[in-house]
C-alpha cells in the first residue's frame, strides 16, 4: 500500500509538489526558522505600544476635545488599552524618554524580524554562509526593507479593518479593499522574498510563493481585525489581557509561517526538488529519487563557510531491500 502511494504522489503533481514542500520545511528546520521571526515580531510589539501610548499622551495633552473623541471611540472599548485611557484621559502627557525607547526598542524587534526573515530565506534556497552578506551590510537592507515594507503592512491592515467592518462600509467598498490590500501583498512578499535572499531572482520564480502567501496574509489580517472589533472588544482586562497576548502571539506565528511555506513554494518549484520519496524522512531503507538528491546536495551546500572550500556529496547504494 505504502509502495502504490509513493508511486502515485511521484506521478502526480498535484500530490507530490505540497510533499515536497512539507518535507522541506521540515528538512530546513521551518518550525524554529518560524519561531525565531515570530519571537522578534512580539518583541517589537510592547515598544509600539508604548510608543502608541507617548504619541497619543501628546496629542491628548491639554485638548479636551480630542480626549473627548478618543473616549466615545471604538479604543476605548478595547480591554487593558481601553480601561487605561477611560481611567487616565485627562492624566496623559507625552514623554519624550519614553518616546525614544519606543522607536529604539520597536527598531530594534523590526529589524530582528527581518534579520530572521534573510536567514529563512538564505537557508531554504541553499545560499552558502560565506556567499550570504555580512552583518552591516545585512543590516543595511534590513532597514531599507523595514521603512517600505512597515508602511505597506499598515496599510493592508488599515483594509482589513475595513474589511472586517460588515455593518459601516458597502460590498462595494469591501471587495475594492480586499482587492487593493491583497494587490499589496503580493507587491511586498514578491520584493521580501527577492531582497531578502543573497542571490539573483527573478519575478518569475517567486511569483507562485508570494500570491499564496499574500491571500494567506491577506485572511489573517481579516481575521485579526475580526478579533479586535468583535470578540475582545468589551472583554474585562484580565482575559482581554489574555487574549490579546495569546492571540497575538498565535497571529503572528501563523503570519510567520505564511512567509517561510510561501518561500519553500518557491523553492521547491524552481530547483524541482520534487517529487520525493515517500518515507525518506523516516528511514534510510529508501530508493532516493532525483529531487532527494537535489535536496539533500543542496543542504551540505548550504554550510560552505569559505569560497575555497569544496563540498562534494555522493550517495552510497541504498540498502539491498529498499523499496523501489
Amino acid at each position: 500500500m505504502i509502495d502504490r502511494v509513493d508511486a502515485y504522489q511521484r506521478r502526480h503533481r498535484w500530490a507530490g509538489l505540497p510533499l515536497a514542500v512539507v518535507y522541506k520545511f521540515g528538512d530546513d528546520e521551518g518550525p524554529y526558522l518560524t519561531a525565531l521571526i515570530t519571537y522578534y515580531g512580539f518583541l517589537s510589539l510592547f515598544p509600539l505600544l508604548l510608543l502608541l501610548v507617548t504619541v497619543l499622551g501628546f496629542a491628548l495633552q491639554d485638548d479636551p476635545g480630542l480626549q473627548q473623541r478618543v473616549l466615545d471611540s471604538a479604543l476605548a472599548q478595547f480591554p487593558v488599552i481601553g480601561d487605561q485611557i477611560g481611567a487616565n484621559i485627562h492624566s496623559f502627557h507625552g514623554s519624550v524618554p519614553a518616546l525614544v525607547a519606543g522607536v529604539v526598542g520597536s527598531l530594534y524587534g523590526g529589524l530582528g524580524v527581518v534579520q530572521a526573515a534573510q536567514n529563512a530565506l538564505n537557508r531554504m534556497w541553499g545560499v552558502p554562509r560565506n556567499s550570504r552578506p555580512n552583518p552591516l551590510a545585512a543590516r543595511g537592507r534590513s532597514l531599507a526593507l523595514l521603512a517600505a515594507g512597515g508602511g505597506a503592512v499598515l496599510a493592508t491592515t488599515a483594509l482589513s479593518a475595513v474589511t472586517a467592518s460588515a455593518g459601516h462600509f458597502g460590498g462595494g467598498v469591501r471587495a475594492a479593499a480586499i482587492a487593493v490590500a491583497v494587490a499589496i501583498n503580493v507587491v511586498l512578499f514578491t520584493v521580501a522574498f527577492r531582497v531578502l535572499t543573497a542571490r539573483s531572482l527573478s519575478i518569475a520564480q517567486v511569483r507562485t510563493g508570494a500570491v499564496a502567501a499574500a491571500v494567506v496574509w491577506q485572511a489573517l489580517q481579516w481575521s485579526g481585525a475580526f478579533l479586535l472589533g468583535h470578540t475582545l472588544k468589551g472583554a474585562t482586562a484580565t482575559y482581554g489581557m489574555f487574549g490579546l497576548v495569546l492571540g497575538m502571539l498565535a497571529w503572528l506565528y501563523l503570519g510567520a509561517a505564511t512567509f517561510v511555506l510561501g518561500a519553500e513554494i518557491n523553492v521547491v518549484r524552481d530547483r524541482r526538488l520534487w517529487p520525493r520519496s515517500l518515507l525518506t524522512p523516516f528511514t534510510d531503507n529508501v530508493e532516493l529519487t532525483s529531487g532527494d538528491r537535489r535536496a539533500y546536495t543542496s543542504y551540505a551546500e548550504t554550510e560552505r563557510r569559505k569560497g575555497f572550500q569544496n563540498v562534494d556529496v555522493d550517495f552510497d547504494p541504498p540498502p539491498r531491500d529498499a523499496g523501489g
